[in-house]
């Protein structure tokens, strides 16, 4: 018998809530988290517009005036998510072998602002004025290893670079150490914060953006016709997983339960998806066989959904590929919708949503929604959150590189 492993404890930061009964309310309620991008002076840049986190206060969650100096926006945004989602799963670390608690937390890029910062001052000051925080600052381990630093985790750490599956190769990889029997509980998901020139300029470059500049709050349009790209979004979704014996004997509150992983690789092309599909098909398929599933005991699938022209095409065929006829009963949506895209933070926010639909019995929808697709024919629920009984989800996320992860949550009985 396979050890069941089951979710605790949610935590987020993100453009439309920096909780989980905000972030989750504005999901339902389709409120869009895009705007005017204000990070930095984007006149001069094809996208002017993102999904940022808004009255974000560190302090808030423990970390020193002196601290935020030097520890970079993506590692704070996971101190904040950690430090929720540890106090919803109601755990003592006083009363627990810290040794058996362990940490992964995904990022695609790290603290580019800090790359960018230091340089200007190498330029113009030399390489004796660089900060002595300048590499710890941008490297993408750090939001994993001050995380367990903070609560004295000293269970397995590892961090995922994945691109925009980082977060939900975060949590498969945390799955497994449980199951593994190498970690009782473990911390996981994904962070990202990096709304400054180079990256913005850098996909503006790709033609991956949107640049409805004009309507920022309906640019991020997944599965529709006339979607013309993504919407840069920076957060951090985490989750604390545990197997069901140790959540048993601590009598804590099982939100749900997860119950697969999979993942694959396109092997096609650096930034493009397979055009036949069959790479996220596998994740999908061998999730299934994880959870010893069919598809047809699938409710819901939250999509990858970027808003990209050949994204939004290709899932749909992945999609029709892994579950057959039944692609067309299952319910689907993309909550990208409303946040934009959050890189490699995508995956452990959508996974915290994918929980709160089992919890609530709501399928959140996917707004903007106005034009169908022909090449986009499913279910897309589009712009009113529809209730249902969830007994299973899925949560897609394919990133550069070929990168596809999928993972299942079921409602825990």
């Amino acid at each position: 018998m396979k050890k069941r492993v089951v979710i605790t404890g949610l935590g987020v930061i993100t453009p439309v809530g920096n909780d989980i009964s905000s972030f989750w309310q504005s999901l339902i309620d389709g409120k869009s988290g895009v705007g005017p991008n204000t990070s930095f002076d984007a006149a001069g840049f094809d996208s002017r517009i993102a999904a940022e986190v808004k009255d974000f206060d560190p302090t808030k969650y423990g970390i020193s005036l002196k601290d935020i100096k030097r520890t970079a926006r993506f590692v704070q945004f996971a101190v904040a998510a950690a430090k929720q989602a540890m106090e919803s799963s109601g755990l003592d670390l006083n009363k627990e072998d810290r040794s058996r608690i362990g940490t992964i937390i995904g990022s695609g890029i790290g603290s580019l602002h800090t790359v960018e910062e230091e340089h200007k001052i190498l330029l113009s000051k030399g390489p004796s004025r660089l900060s002595p925080f300048f590499i710890p600052m941008l490297i993408v381990n750090e939001a994993s290893g001050l995380v367990a630093i903070i609560h004295g985790l000293k269970g397995p750490n590892t961090c995922v670079v994945t691109a925009c599956a980082s977060g939900s190769h975060a949590i498969g990889e945390a799955y497994r150490t449980i199951l593994y029997g190498d970690a009782d509980m473990m911390l996981t998901g994904g962070t990202e914060s990096c709304i400054v020139p180079t990256a913005v300029g850098g996909f503006c470059a790709l033609r991956a953006l949107s640049t409805r500049n004009d309507d920022p709050k309906k640019a991020s349009r997944p599965f529709d016709r006339d979607r013309d790209g993504f919407v840069m979004a920076e957060g951090s979704g985490l989750v604390v997983l545990e197997s069901l014996e140790h959540a048993q004997k601590r009598n804590a509150n099982i939100i749900a339960e997860i119950a697969g992983y999979g993942m694959s690789c396109d092997a096609y092309h650096i930034t493009a998806p397979d055009p036949d599909g069959a790479g996220a098909a596998q994740s999908m398929t061998m999730a299934l066989k994880d959870a010893q599933m069919n598809p047809a005991e699938m409710t819901y699938i939250n999509a990858h959904g970027t808003s990209t022209k050949l994204n939004d095409k290709i899932e749909t065929l992945s999609v029709k590929k892994a579950f057959g006829e039944y692609s067309r009963k299952v319910m689907i949506s993309s909550t990208k919708s409303v946040t934009g895209h959050l890189l490699g933070a995508a995956g452990g926010v959508e996974f915290v949503a994918c929980c709160l639909a089992i919890r609530d019995g709501i399928v959140p929808p996917t707004i903007n929604y106005e034009n169908p697709d022909p090449d986009c024919d499913l279910d897309y629920v589009p712009n009113i959150a529809r209730k249902a009984n969830i007994t299973a989800c899925m949560s897609n996320s394919l990133g550069f590189g070929g990168h596809n992860a999928s993972l299942i949550v079921k409602k825990f009985k």
